[in-house]
């Protein structure tokens, strides 16, 4: 039976319905099947408490009218579900613009951050959003980055300074999520600089997923970051918790959404998404972490004690393909590794 505790909240992310989908792929998932798959998981009696969204066509029109809104937050009521945190649309190809590129690119990339948490706001004035935040990243690439990377850095940190004014206007906060795709935040060290430099704790945070940050560990994109030997024998649990509490440690204080993941130490990528950390099921027997034992490392600080830094935790499923995301057992099985985690490192509110 799942334990007494209640938070942190349990969510699904949508956008895994999204992500990695389309011409080059598999079709895309549509919300409704998300949501439902979302609303029907259930252990022990235990259901997912929300969802996570992605804010961008087919799921989300960016430019939205209030009566889609309105729709959107009658549908997730409907499945007794609430809306957390909101994936802002930064990208170019969905109308965003590169953090670190030309003047009108990063007026682009504030203007989407915007609509984001225009979206956020009216969900909250709907009554069906009371937590979460809004991610971004610098939609920008590593190799990119890497042509200037000091410079880059200030602009990167520059663009999310104006995103980080605007969020503060509405109340809310804005999440730098973490991945080897991105540059200026594909290593542990290269994450720090960038928040760093941005200088605006009260407003911007990290989002830490389990899978994208074991590649942190690996040294994927930046073999100067790396924790881990190079050709690392993955049977030394000892020196693999060594590596991950030495990142947690660091990225912790930062961190203010979390999702949890499996990792197979492997990278993958489609598209405009480069290569980043392959997100696998929670029964893959290649995965590389202990969910449970590691999701710990970013709820609970040094000394062991809870950091409640987050009202929830989110599943992301990206690239998962469409015939496991399609099957109920996939979310169920999903669905109980989040109650462990919740069962080990939560708390009573």
């Amino acid at each position: 039976m799942a334990g007494t505790n209640n938070f942190p909240r349990l969510h699904n992310a949508m956008w895994p319905g999204l992500v990695g989908k389309g011409s080059e792929s598999e079709p895309p998932i549509d919300l409704d099947t998300m949501i439902d798959l979302t609303a029907k998981a259930s252990v022990n009696g235990t259901r997912f408490d929300g969802i996570d969204i992605f804010h961008a066509a087919p799921h989300t029109n960016i430019d939205f009218t209030d009566d889609e809104v309105k729709r959107l937050a009658e549908k997730v009521q409907r499945h007794n579900l609430v809306i957390g945190s909101i994936v802002a649309p930064v990208w170019p190809p969905v109308g965003g613009g590169s953090a670190m590129g030309s003047a009108a690119d990063r007026k682009k990339f504030v203007a989407n951050v915007e609509k984001s948490c225009k979206l956020g706001a009216r969900l909250r004035a709907l009554g069906v959003r009371s937590y979460g935040v809004i991610r971004i990243d610098s939609a920008a690439s590593p190799g990119e980055w890497a042509k200037d990377p000091a410079g880059n850095t200030k602009k990167i940190a520059k663009t999310f300074r104006e995103a980080c004014s605007v969020a503060a206007d509405f109340g809310e906060r804005l999440a730098a999520e973490g991945e080897i795709c991105w540059g200026g935040m594909h290593s542990w060290k290269a994450m720090i600089d960038t928040l760093e430099e941005t200088d605006r704790p009260q407003t911007i945070g990290f989002q830490a997923d389990m899978a994208h940050t074991l590649l942190y560990t690996m040294g994927y994109n930046a073999p100067k970051a790396r924790l881990l030997p190079a050709k690392f024998d993955w049977k030394s649990k000892k020196t693999l918790d060594e590596a991950l509490k030495k990142m947690t440690d660091a990225l912790r204080p930062w961190t203010i959404d979390f999702h949890v993941a499996q990792n197979d130490g492997t990278v993958k990528g489609l598209g405009y998404h480069d290569k980043t950390g392959r997100h696998c099921m929670v029964t893959d027997r290649n995965g590389k972490l202990d969910i449970t034992k590691h999701a710990g490392y970013w709820l609970r600080d040094g000394n062991g004690e809870l950091v409640k830094a987050f009202r929830h935790i989110c599943w992301d499923g990206c690239m998962f393909p469409n015939e496991v995301m399609l099957k109920q057992q996939t979310w169920n099985d999903i669905l109980a590794a989040m109650i462990k985690v919740r069962d080990k490192h939560g708390w009573v509110a």
